[in-house]
Parts: structure tokens; C-alpha cells; sequence
């Protein structure tokens, strides 16, 4: 199912924010993206594993690799000579690492074949150069947040600022990522960006209370990307 957000999530999100940071000193920035990488180089090692594939069992089984070129060749009088062979078995593989290339050039099969691990790594880093750009060293005393969806790979990410790391564990963050997959999850990414706003909010004001100086440093508005 593809989750897309709509105006009516943004305004949700953005009150969410406005109102998180009614109590807190601590600024929240929420950013959405359709995906965190283009895994190009997904694509590029598949096909190289099914030239690998097919080299292995050229390997493995000779006759039958001969008998096929053969047939594709219509050699059917005498035997392939050497450079037949190897010309005929080089321009299959380089049709073969061809098709998988281009079918992986589309992004949902691209997706699909793409390890939960590599997706986990590159939304992870996205996350923290988002959060590097968006909030680090923009908030006074660096007590700024980012919770980050990525929406095609369904992962999440909450990127605090070194103060906040001090005073809050990792895994102080866990019910409010639960609520923000949960919701995407079923298809309503608005409400759970809104919630993980809410639960993120409470944790910021339990250890940085609004001051009566306080200013609003950073944009409440959901930014997509």
C-alpha cells in the first residue's frame, strides 16, 4: 500500500508541533520522504549476482551451456569452436545482466529486492544529515529533535541533540517510534507523526520546561521532501 500525506496531515502535524512546544523549551522538526536513497547500487548488484549465477553454472555444467548456445547459434552440423562459445556465452550474459538492470530501474521492485538492513543503515544516516542541516547547532542549547519517516522504506528514525542524549535514554524514544510506524503502518501517517509529536513533547518538557523567554526557533510546519 503506498501512504502519500495530505493537507490535512500537514496542518495535523503542524498544530501537533505548535502545541508540543507550548510546554517545552526543546524544539521538534518533522520531516517526511518518499525514500532515503535511490539504491541504485541495489540494482547494480543484483545484476552483477545473476552474471556471477550464470558464469557458476556455465562452470558447473559445460555440456549444457554448449548445447544451449548451439541451439541459440542453430549450429547444428559440428561442434561450437572455442570462440563461438565464449562470444555467445558473453553476449547472453551481458543480456542477462542487461534485463535485471533495467528491471530493477523500477523503484518498487527495486524496493522489494533491497535487504531490511541496507534500508535500516541509509534512512538512519539520512536521518542524521537531515538532522545535522535542519536542527544541530540551530536551537539554543542545542536542545532541538527530529523525528524523520521515510515513507517507501516504512522506517522511522528520532534524532536528538547531544543535550538531550545526556538526559534521555534510547530507549525513552520506543513508544513514541511504536505509535509513528503503528499509524503508517495502517495507512494514516498524519496521526502518527502527530502522536510521536505528542510523546516526544512530553519527554522534552520533562527536562527542558519552557522558560519565559522562551522563542520558537525552528518552523513547526511539516517539511516534505
Amino acid at each position: 500500500m503506498e501512504v502519500r500525506l495530505t493537507e490535512a496531515d500537514h496542518d495535523l502535524v503542524g498544530a501537533a508541533v505548535g502545541q508540543a512546544e507550548a510546554h517545552t523549551s526543546g524544539e521538534i522538526v518533522t520531516i517526511v520522504a518518499c525514500r532515503s536513497d535511490s539504491y541504485h547500487d541495489v540494482g547494480l548488484s543484483w545484476a552483477a549476482a545473476a552474471v556471477f549465477v550464470a558464469l557458476a553454472f556455465a562452470a558447473a555444467f559445460p555440456a549444457e551451456v554448449r548445447g544451449l548456445l548451439s541451439m541459440l547459434l542453430r549450429d547444428w552440423e559440428h561442434e561450437l569452436a572455442d570462440w563461438k562459445l565464449l562470444t555467445g556465452l558473453l553476449g547472453l550474459l551481458i543480456l542477462k545482466f542487461l534485463v535485471v538492470r533495467y528491471l530493477l530501474a523500477i523503484m518498487k521492485l527495486r524496493m522489494l529486492v533491497t535487504p531490511k538492513a541496507t534500508k535500516a543503515r541509509r534512512v538512519r544516516r539520512r536521518a542524521i544529515l537531515l538532522f545535522r542541516t535542519a536542527a544541530e547547532a540551530r536551537t539554543r542549547g542545542r536542545t532541538g529533535v527530529l523525528i524523520y519517516l521515510s515513507l517507501d522504506e516504512h522506517r522511522a528514525e528520532i534524532v536528538a541533540d547531544h543535550a538531550i542524549d545526556e538526559k534521555v535514554a534510547p530507549e525513552v524514544w520506543g513508544d513514541a517510534m511504536i505509535a509513528l510506524v503503528g499509524h503508517v503502518r495502517d495507512g494514516r501517517p498524519g496521526e502518527g507523526l502527530a502522536e510521536a509529536v505528542r510523546q516526544v513533547g512530553i519527554i522534552l518538557a520533562a527536562h527542558f520546561p519552557r522558560d519565559n523567554d522562551d522563542i520558537n526557533e525552528l518552523p513547526d510546519r511539516l517539511i516534505e521532501l
